[in-house]
């Protein structure tokens, strides 16, 4: 058999000294080290590049981009199932969508500037490959497929947490987050009053309201949240909410 089988890494020589540099400028960049530098290559080889260099027998990262797919939805998967242990199922299923869908891998690709290190044809370059959200997508993917191939689970977790989940931390997807029924279920579990939300400040012109919402168990103010709605700013009193019965919580515990 000739040439190489298609998913089969590249040999380090068939790419130029400069392109290697690119890499090593980007393994440090993201303090991670690959093993087997050809996986790292292989993750940001686009088809239109491989095309185009049909005699250096280059594999491109689609391979790669299908099981970094997998192992992306695994990673945030765990995450989520150990980070929301009151979700629901189907509230779980809807953040992980949020998280792993095209336009979120786009977002940690380009604060990464992976655009910059795809080995793109001379067609695809042209016409603005390097900026095109399908392929930033697919190439989030290959990289998280190659440094699993690498080094195993892990590491891909240690770097998910440097770049996907601190987002999940602050919020970033909290618009398809039901922080209330969180809330609800907590108090359930925990205490015999109810819940009251109430708006207590709206300030700011009338096509651009800002809407101050407490959230209160009985007496107690659990919560305070902000937002450009009356929802949204029951969402985030919520959330804040949760926040500081799980601190209270922890504090109990250590104490």
């Amino acid at each position: 058999m000739t040439g190489k089988r298609r998913g089969m890494p590249q040999k380090n020589g068939t790419f130029s000294e400069s392109v290697r540099q690119s890499f090593i400028k980007l393994q440090n960049e993201l303090n991670v080290q690959f093993n087997n530098s050809n996986l790292l290559y292989q993750a940001f080889t686009h088809s239109s590049y491989v095309n185009e260099h049909r005699r250096k027998f280059y594999t491109d990262n689609e391979r790669l981009e299908f099981l970094g797919d997998a192992v992306l939805e695994l990673s945030v998967s765990q995450y989520l199932f150990q980070k929301f242990p009151s979700m629901s199922e189907g509230e779980l299923t809807k953040l992980r969508a949020a998280i792993v869908c095209e336009p979120s891998l786009v977002l940690f690709a380009n604060e990464l500037k992976f655009g910059v290190y795809v080995l793109l044809g001379k067609g695809e370059e042209i016409t603005g490959g390097r900026e095109r959200p399908a392929l930033l997508a697919d190439v989030f993917e290959s990289f998280i497929g190659a440094l699993y191939l690498d080094q195993g689970l892990e590491p891909v977790v240690t770097f998910l947490e440097q770049v996907v989940f601190p987002k999940v931390e602050i919020g970033a997807f909290s618009h398809v987050m039901d922080y209330k029924s969180q809330l609800q279920e907590m108090v359930q579990q925990s205490n015999n009053g109810s819940l009251v939300y109430e708006i207590v400040e709206e300030k700011g012109p009338a096509h651009n309201r800002t809407f101050v919402s407490v959230v209160k168990l009985g007496a107690e103010e659990l919560g305070l949240g902000k937002g450009k709605s009356k929802k949204e700013a029951e969402q985030k009193a919520a959330q804040v909410a949760i926040t500081h019965i799980k601190e209270q919580a922890s504090s109990r515990q250590e104490g």
